[in-house]
């Protein structure tokens, strides 16, 4: 049994216009997303600027509140789930945030910071939530004599550090990375990703790891999902998909990698046009405005995401076909 499986998730942001702020539309952020997190393991969520990783990650915790589909998770469906009951769930459940800055409160010092879902869920002494402060500031590389500092005096990487000790502060079982390197130098980059599969491996964490960078999805993830406009349009493991992306828009990110040897070309792959707009997406399939492979039938009919094998899954009717005419199927 998987530790989160979210079935059919969507979040439309309603569009108001007039005096009587009358609703002409919705912005379709999160448009139908199904998939599975096993306990251990990475999911990489890659996908352009605006294509609802974030909001998918926060409508999961229920930070904002989807507009349909079930979040199952340890057992329980967080979508029925209120109050109290949703409180100590996510206690299970934390959110490592993209902007190590805004992020942390900058009337409260760190000590501070980390102890306050300690205290709200935990019933310790003074000296006890001290103590685990303090184990908590060691285990992600900071020192606890500087404890009663305030985020200001700290750098970036070190910021991201402190998020990341009050992820932990609850021994979650999992946690969503909203793009938690995006904001720092390369260098600093590395250490924290390193910290973080460190601490999985140490602690058997569950990561749904969002990123727009895939260099860094390709090295801490187990699977990568591809998200386009509000969907997934290709699921695999992370070495299937580096090596063989299907989809026309996986083959397109995966091009625009850079490669760090100057002898090895690669061949670039230009999308036509830009995104479509969430408030009035294509008929068919999202991505057929852009697509260098589109065919009539893309333009109007969705295409359903499918294992054509191996635990490979695309969207795209290019590969429905096959599938539908394989012995196998």
């Amino acid at each position: 049994m998987p530790l989160l499986e979210v079935q059919g998730l969507k979040k439309y942001f309603p569009v108001k216009q007039g005096i009587l702020s009358r609703t002409i539309g919705h912005v379709r952020a999160v448009d139908g997303v199904s998939f599975t997190l096993d306990r251990g393991e990475t999911l990489g969520l890659v996908g352009e600027s605006g294509c609802g990783k974030t909001t998918l990650g926060r409508c999961i915790l229920r930070l904002i509140e989807p507009t349909a589909g079930n979040i199952v998770f340890n057992g329980s469906n967080l979508s029925e789930l209120g109050g109290q009951e949703l409180r100590k769930a996510r206690a299970d459940f934390q959110i490592i945030f993209q902007d190590p800055f805004s992020s942390l409160d900058p009337r409260m010092s760190v000590g501070r910071i980390i102890a306050e879902p300690i205290r709200n869920h935990l019933h310790l002494s003074g000296s006890e939530i001290k103590n685990r402060v303090a184990y908590l500031m060691e285990r992600v590389g900071l020192h606890p004599a500087e404890m009663n500092r305030y985020p200001h005096e700290f750098s970036g990487g070190q910021r991201q550090r402190i998020g990341i000790a009050r992820a932990l502060a609850l021994d979650p079982l999992a946690i969503i990375c909203d793009e938690p390197v995006s904001a720092l130098d390369v260098s600093i980059q590395a250490q924290v990703i390193n910290l973080l599969a460190q601490l999985q491996e140490e602690l058997n964490l569950s990561y749904l790891f969002i990123a727009h960078d895939l260099s860094v999805v390709e090295h801490i993830s187990d699977r990568v999902a591809v998200m386009y406009m509000g969907r997934i349009v290709e699921m695999t493991t992370d070495e299937e998909l580096y090596q063989n992306p299907l989809h026309p828009y996986s083959q397109a990110l995966m091009a625009a990698v850079p490669i760090p040897d100057p002898e090895i070309s690669k061949a670039k792959i230009l999308l036509e046009g830009d995104v479509p707009s969430l408030l009035n997406p294509p008929t068919g399939c999202n991505f057929h405005t852009r697509c260098p492979l589109r065919k009539e039938i893309c333009t109007k009919q969705e295409p359903t995401l499918i294992d054509i094998g191996e635990n490979h899954w695309v969207a795209c009717h290019l590969f429905q076909e096959s599938v539908m005419k394989s012995p196998l199927h």
